[in-house]
């Protein structure tokens, strides 16, 4: 199979929040559609969609009630494969989100399993507690327990994020064959892969007590399990190896050594993961929990995942994180510009979150009424056991809810922001009337045109496609990257800062964020260079 997935760069779509067609609030199918030529004039190759199956939406679609239809407030399966079509006619492909860790309490397949009809009956995980309390201490990734208690049933069921996210039982071939099933449905139908959520959190060894201390109790009995590993090569084998399609998984606490135990071609799991100790950048191990951000820990975790894979999925941000240049950088566009640098001309695969290239921001939030995030109001009764009153609990929620991201794509100055005619799901952010697509366009210096100048080039460089990486030199504030390919280097330096940066430049500037440049030392605040260097005689060793 052809490796394209390594050639060309993913357009991350959150459909709630990209453009509404039909004037109810919500994004749609049919607003993705109209929406084609703007995507294919960003340069980008792959549009990976959020859940846009049906589901309750207790969590945003990430609790699937039907794998096999489309909920009709995105539209129709009808709808899907116009999406699928038009998109192949641009030359774009299109990549779901795959959620099969857990479903949604709603699905069939749960309600069946709750009554014990065949064959449902050992689809989840059930167990009966002890006393009046649940089967173990396990802690949900979404605060409070992680097992719930099922009235028609009589047993508790696990669930390791939201209560109405049941996780599947994959000790029970039966559950392997229904997934398998779901997978062949979507890739007969023309999608061209898979972002797998959690995908490393399949396999429960035991479901004895875990370790009592720590965010996530019980994580060691079913993070990156060697049974998870067997069920991916499974997948591999039966499903995956049949089409030309590629799959990158979203992996929980995941380090070098297992993330190349995942991605070995010679195992058969997935192409790429998505690692997440730079999102450390600025908090302790897990968002709630802030610390200040230093560019320095943020490039060291980079370099370090640029060493320890053959290829990355390469990110700032996505639809569960807060917008990059609100958390690393100071919000302005030169901020933005510069962090777009950097994440295109790093060897892998660049994953880009809509919006991203507009530069937007994290939400203006006015107070807790405009939190729609289940995640964010299941960790307030957590935060307010850790001593933080109303107040600190509400700026935690402004620096690191999901929400952040998934605030309306900014098409417009106009009402609401041209997402929609009607009332949105979730507010628009006021800065909309100076920060948006429209305004962008016509702008030569914009985030926008940057991103496209950036992608222009980077599709037309073969060293940043394929080149080895190397570091030159970092600094608290900077640094300098090389990618070569034969005896071709590009240089690619980077001010992470809003202050002035001395350091060695050598090459021929092509691309700079402040304009055509004189070679000199200094990088101005939010400044990032790509330089051409002459061949250099002999090949790289």
């Amino acid at each position: 199979m052809e490796t394209w997935w390594k050639e060309q760069a993913v357009y991350q779509i959150y459909p709630m929040s990209f453009c509404d067609s039909n004037g109810d609030g919500m994004g749609d199918i049919p607003g993705i559609i109209s929406k084609l030529p703007y995507l294919k004039s960003l340069g980008v190759g792959i549009l990976w969609l959020s859940p846009v199956y049906r589901s309750p939406g207790e969590d945003n679609g990430y609790d699937i009630s039907d794998y096999c239809d489309i909920d009709p407030k995105f539209g129709t399966l009808s709808d899907m494969d116009e999406l699928i079509q038009k998109a192949r006619e641009l030359g774009l492909r299109i990549v779901m989100d795959l959620v099969i860790n857990h479903t949604s309490s709603a699905h069939a397949w749960f309600q069946k399993s709750r009554r014990r009809e065949a064959p449902y009956e050992d689809f989840y995980i059930w167990r009966d507690g002890k006393g009046k309390r649940p089967p173990n201490n396990w802690t949900s990734f979404f605060g409070g327990g992680a097992w719930a208690f099922d009235e028609v049933r009589g047993q508790y069921y696990l669930h390791l994020f939201a209560k109405g996210q049941p996780d599947l039982n994959y000790r029970n071939p039966a559950v392997i064959e229904a997934v398998e099933r779901v997978m062949d449905f979507w890739l007969a139908r023309g999608v061209s892969g898979f972002r797998c959520d959690v995908i490393n959190l399949l396999w429960k060894d035991s479901l004895k007590n875990g370790f009592p201390k720590g965010a996530l109790v019980g994580s060691e009995y079913y993070i990156g399990r060697p049974g998870c590993h067997a069920l991916l090569q499974r997948f591999r084998r039966e499903v995956l190896s049949r089409y030309d399609c590629f799959t990158v998984g979203e992996t929980v606490l995941v380090s070098p050594k297992k993330a190349r135990a995942l991605t070995d071609p010679d195992r058969g799991e997935l192409d790429m993961v998505f690692s997440f100790e730079h999102m450390d950048a600025d908090c302790f191990l897990v968002k709630w929990l802030p610390r200040k951000f230093k560019a320095q820990r943020l490039f060291r975790s980079l370099v370090k995942w640029q060493k320890a894979l053959p290829w990355n999925a390469v990110y700032f941000e996505n639809h569960d994180q807060g917008r990059s240049v609100s958390r690393f950088g100071d919000g302005s566009p030169a901020a933005a510009k510069a962090m777009l640098t950097l994440l295109l001309t790093l060897r892998g695969t660049p994953f880009v979150y809509q919006g991203e290239e507009l530069g937007m921001t994290n939400f203006d939030f006015a107070g807790m009424e405009d939190i729609r995030d289940v995640e964010s109001k299941n960790m307030v009764p957590t935060l307010k056991k850790l001593g933080l009153n109303d107040k600190q609990i509400f700026a935690r929620m402004k620096r690191a809810s999901r929400d952040n991201a998934r605030t309306p794509m900014q098409w417009t100055a106009g009402p609401q922001a041209g997402f929609t005619e009607g009332t949105p799901w979730i507010k628009v952010n006021g800065n909309h009337v100076t920060l948006n697509a429209q305004a962008e366009e016509g702008d030569p210096d914009s985030v926008l045109n940057w991103f496209r100048t950036l992608m222009a080039y980077r599709n037309g460089s073969e060293i940043l496609k394929q080149g080895r990486f190397r570091l030159i030199s970092r600094e608290k504030s900077w640094i300098k990257i090389e990618r070569r390919l034969g005896n071709e280097r590009v240089t690619v330096a980077v001010n992470w800062s809003s202050k002035e940066a001395k350091l060695p430049l050598v090459g021929r500037p092509v691309l700079s964020t402040h304009g055509t440049r004189v070679l000199d030392c200094r990088l101005q605040p939010w400044e990032a260079v790509i330089l051409e260097e002459p061949p250099q005689n002999g090949s790289e060793k």
